[in-house]
């Protein structure tokens, strides 16, 4: 799976993971669906978003889901 829409910089929220170079990080799109939003009603807050860019979103969390994480014993 490539992703073309989200964008990693240190210059734009701190190299957070955002959406196409605009000070839109993934995490907050994640939180509006997660908080009950619909795409469409993102849409219409944010006019500069496209509808892939949700999508690809989400393909990005759950790239991130699917990682291991390894717990040493203490």
């Amino acid at each position: 799976m490539k992703l073309e829409r989200i964008t990693f910089d240190e210059k734009v929220m701190g190299g957070k993971a955002c959406i196409r170079g605009m000070r839109m990080p993934v995490s907050a799109v994640l939180k509006m669906l997660a908080g009950g939003m619909t795409r469409e009603q993102i849409l219409a807050d944010y006019p500069d978003l496209e509808a892939e860019d949700i999508s690809e979103c989400v393909e990005y969390a759950a790239l991130l889901a699917d990682e291991r994480v390894t717990l040493k014993a203490s």
